[in-house]
């Protein structure tokens, strides 16, 4: 057989697994937008199947020796390489996997999300806990899989961001939570700007309405894709031709709409920036979590969070809202948008005391799948950790520690790229603004494309050839420096507070 040939068996092969994927993807969206009650039992049967038989295909000694034969070759291109290469990678960590494992857990998370549903509306974590429990074991099994070094959680963070280490972050958060706290104890020492225009009563019509017109000026493709209403929002992906993204309404908090179908839109046009050509291949897959986290934030905050941005959108943003922002000046309304102040929720959190967010979710993780604390502990290590960092207590579970979804999908090892990804995207952004000279006056315009291009060219149409670090070096001729990210806080809020 020749190459070509070979070659064309791996693509067909591959694009069958996908297929499956993203069949068993589409039910997943389904389960959260618009799935009936009682379907939830037999959609985590149909899910579980899905992602039994995709794991069996991907499986497959066929697939193996193709793999290993195509490895071989000497006259693939470089991306058909690359290809080869990490699919034999993600192969080769597949194996480690039992179907009945992978069906275990697969019906877990099923029940286990339901279960945090039902805790939300009830707010009682003890509604979730046994389910959560029982999916935190199947994760620490996982861990023994896959094989690890030093830290049990090494292994799901390797999941996530490949390389990471509880090494890594250690040094990372080690070096950044302190310059943080100093600049928090700096801006509360100055007078608190006023936000409260934000928790006026914004209809549910008129916010999603807002939205949608917000993610088509921002380029996303609506004949290759929809926004629809969940619990927690997330973008979902079955091609580069057919993504999905969520938001949910507040009616008395106008920023939860507007910069969650901001951050999730940069998500999105990641997902549609991806080359079609490449489906179900590595090239047409997301770099990694932290990157793809690093296009969300840099839409959300670095542009969505501007004075430059607003310029053009306040007075659009006015007549949507014209009795609650009518009398607002712009300057006031940049102000509020940027109001750093210790608070309960992640999602709504300003871009400083983020990072406090992310870090205690990663030293509780940290901690249970290392067995340090068990699933009964959660919310008293969460109290204790938020009191300790931001000088906040929950007074609901659902304020605490059932606001985040991503346990009940058994993502652990995720919450980190949240962080990583707000340092790559003011690195990104930084040198993004100097190979384009004239992007400030075009965002301040309402043109947003040239931006996106730029993006699309230096990180989209790659998928996954490279590591995030490679990447970086890549477009910023250096490895990722918090830097970056801490000469942008100041500079913003040193005029937001007058420091």
């Amino acid at each position: 057989m020749t190459t070509n040939q070979l070659y064309n068996s791996y693509k067909e092969q591959m694009n069958r697994i996908a297929d499956v994927k993203y069949s068993s993807a589409l039910l997943q969206w389904d389960q959260e937008t618009y799935l009936p009650a009682k379907a939830a039992a037999i959609r985590g049967q149909q899910i579980a199947t899905l992602s039994e038989l995709a794991h069996q295909f991907f499986t497959d000694e066929k697939l193996g020796n193709v793999l290993t034969e195509l490895k071989l070759r000497d006259d693939l291109s470089e991306d058909e390489k690359r290809n080869v290469e990490l699919t034999l990678e993600d192969y080769t960590k597949n194996k480690k996997y039992s179907s009945d494992f992978v069906r275990k857990m697969s019906e877990q998370v099923n029940k286990t999300f339901h279960s945090w549903i039902e805790a939300r509306k009830k707010d009682s974590f003890s509604i979730f806990e046994n389910d959560l429990d029982a999916l935190v074991q199947l994760k620490r099994q996982e861990t023994e899989i896959l094989g690890y070094e030093k830290h049990r959680y090494n292994a799901l963070l390797n999941e996530f961001e490949k390389g990471c280490t509880v090494d890594l972050l250690d040094k990372t958060f080690t070096g950044l939570l302190p310059s943080l706290k100093e600049l928090l104890d700096r801006i509360t020492s100055k007078e608190q700007v006023d936000n409260s225009f934000l928790k006026q009563h914004y209809p549910k019509a008129d916010q999603w309405n807002w939205g949608m017109h917000l993610i088509k000026e921002l380029n996303f493709d609506f004949e290759a894709g929809r926004q629809d209403i969940s619990e927690h929002p997330f973008t979902i992906n079955f091609s580069s031709t057919d993504v999905r993204i969520t938001t949910r309404v507040d009616e008395n908090n106008f920023s939860n709409m507007t910069w969650s179908c901001i951050h999730e839109t940069g998500h999105a046009v990641y997902e549609q920036g991806l080359p079609e050509s490449q489906y179900g291949l590595p090239l047409g897959e997301a770099a990694s979590l932290s990157i793809h986290e690093s296009q969300s934030r840099l839409w959300e905050n670095n542009v969505g969070r501007s004075m430059t941005f607003w310029k053009y959108y306040f007075p659009r943003l006015q007549l949507y809202f014209p009795k609650q922002l009518g009398a607002i000046q712009l300057e006031n309304f940049y102000k509020g948008i940027n109001k750093v102040e210790p608070s309960l929720i992640r999602t709504e959190a300003d871009e400083l005391t983020y990072h406090f967010h992310v870090f205690i979710r990663y030293e509780l993780e940290k901690n249970l799948i290392s067995g340090a604390i068990n699933t009964k502990d959660i919310p008293s290590f969460w109290n204790e950790q938020y009191k300790r960092y931001l000088g906040v207590s929950a007074a609901s579970d659902k304020q605490g520690c059932l606001q985040d979804i991503h346990w009940s999908h058994g993502s652990f090892g995720y919450f980190p790229t949240y962080s990583l990804g707000s340092f790559y995207a003011a690195q990104i952004f930084s040198f993004a603004k100097k190979q384009l000279p004239g992007l400030e006056q075009e965002l301040q315009n309402g043109n947003s494309l040239n931006l996106l291009n730029w993006l699309r060219e230096n990180i989209h149409r790659h998928g996954r050839k490279f590591t995030s670090e490679e990447l970086c070096r890549m477009i910023t001729g250096k490895p990722l420096d918090i830097k970056d990210f801490m000469d942008y806080l100041l500079q913003k809020y040193t005029m937001i507070y007058n420091l």
